[in-house]
């Protein structure tokens, strides 16, 4: 199992969530953040004065895969995040060691 966290703009967000509920990835949790990379924000004009936005609105998605769909949701992710412009986002990949549904006690792949 492997715990993916998706770090995305908030507009592709509907985009990504149809993307992965086709291949069969039905739960996710998402989570509104802020932050910036390569493009260290923006300036932006308020009432005639220019400020700076150092830490821009994106949505951070952890999702729990099984192995076996772990290339195609990276995939469905990618392709349905792209805009093809800076600050698109970013995809991290870490092992799950174990993952257990509280409501029925079901681990591993049973409880994702």
């Amino acid at each position: 199992m492997k715990l993916v966290t998706a770090v995305i703009k908030p507009f592709k967000l509907d985009e990504v969530r149809e993307a992965l509920a086709a291949i069969g990835v039905h739960g996710m949790t998402v989570t509104d953040v802020r932050g910036f990379g390569r493009q260290k924000g923006h300036t932006e004009l308020y009432r005639g004065a220019e400020y700076v936005v150092d830490f821009l609105p994106k949505a951070k998605l952890e999702i729990g895969i099984a192995d076996n769909l772990l290339e195609t949701a990276i995939e469905a992710i990618t392709t349905s995040a792209s805009t093809g412009k800076i600050g698109d986002g970013k995809i991290f990949v870490v092992d799950l060691e174990q993952a257990i549904r509280i409501r029925t006690g079901e681990s591993g792949d049973e409880a994702l």
